[in-house]
Parts: structure tokens; sequence; C-alpha cells
């Protein structure tokens, strides 16, 4: 039901809601990026919406806790809540910036594909989205390493989004994230894998 929700939501409507423009747009690339602006806004609008949710919102608040844990860690901090607390919830890996990339990097990669009737359109996106997906992964993966300003600036968008996704959590949440971090630390020490 997730899976199709999310087609509907992300690849369908905003296929067909361009496809109708057709006549107007009839540039390739004029359409691609209709389309891929029209996703940008039903997702944002998607997260606002459920942000309002009391549950959701609780959610968004462990999820900033999970940040803050992440950060005190990676400054070489004792996993405190006095020391978790003082860092920010947005960080540069997190999976809200990864979702916005992959929005991004689907506008450049169907606009390649050119534009075609919607039944072919829908398959194209729905082929090339493993495509997309690596992509992403590995632009996500460099703009998390790299220190280079143009990066941290086409970084803003995901992160501004993660102000929406993350709220700042109660001690009791910090503690779960600690919790949760120590039990990772614990787990792939035993392991030996990396952190």
């Amino acid at each position: 039901l997730s899976i199709a929700f999310s087609v509907g939501m992300f690849i369908l409507l905003p296929t067909f809601a361009v496809s109708l423009l057709a006549p107007v747009a009839k540039k390739p690339i004029i359409m691609n990026m209709m389309e891929g602006i029209i996703r940008i806004i039903i997702f944002i609008s998607y997260i606002a919406i459920i942000s309002k949710m009391k549950d959701i919102a609780r959610v968004f608040e462990y999820h900033g806790a999970e940040h803050k844990s992440i950060f005190c860690y990676e400054n070489g901090e004792e996993l405190t809540v006095e020391n978790v607390r003082k860092h920010t919830t947005l960080h540069p890996r997190c999976g809200t910036t990864f979702i916005f990339i992959v929005i991004i990097i689907s506008i450049i990669v169907f606009s390649f594909a050119g534009w075609h009737n919607p039944l072919i359109n829908v398959l194209l996106r729905l082929v090339l989205l493993p495509v997309i997906a690596g992509i992403s992964y590995e632009a996500f993966k460099l703009s998390a390493k790299s220190g280079s300003k143009f990066v941290r600036l086409i970084s803003i968008p995901g992160l501004m989004l993660q102000k929406i996704t993350t709220q700042e959590p109660d001690d009791s949440m910090l503690e779960v994230a600690i919790a949760s971090m120590k039990a990772i630390l614990e787990e792939t020490a035993e392991t030996g894998e990396k952190t």
C-alpha cells in the first residue's frame, strides 16, 4: 500500500498533471522541469501536512534526538544528555536530504529521457528508479564527505527540509537516542564493523 501510494503520489500524479499541459509547454526539458517542480511541491506539502499529526510530530522529535546524538558522537564527546542536547537537529547525512537529492537527480535524468505519452513516461520513470537511486546515493555520499562550499550550498535545501522532519526533543527522547547509539557502537565493536 505504501509503495502504491508513493508511486501514485510522486510519479503518476506529477506525470499526468504535466501531460495535461503538453500543448502549452511543448519542449521536453520544460515539461520535465515542471514535473520536477510539481514533485517537489507535493513532497514538501506532504511532509508539512503530516508534521501536524501528533504521532508524527513525536517521531520528528525522536528524529531530532537521533541527529543530536550522532553529532555528539562524531565530535568525540561523551554520550550524555547534557552533551547531546547542545547539538543541532540538522544533519547532512539525513534521509530527508537524500530524498530531496533523489528528486533533483530525477529531474536531471528524466530530462534526458524526453517526454512521451503518459503511459510511456510512467514506465520510463519506474525503469529509471534504480539508476536514479544509485546516482543519488553516490551524490549523497560525496556531499556528506565534501568540505566544498559549492557542495554545502547545494545541500542547503535538504537541510532546510529537516527543519520540518526534525524537531527539538525532550530529555527522555535524548536518553532513548543515546541508548540506541550506545547499542549500535557496542554491536559494531563486537563485529568489527566501521561506524
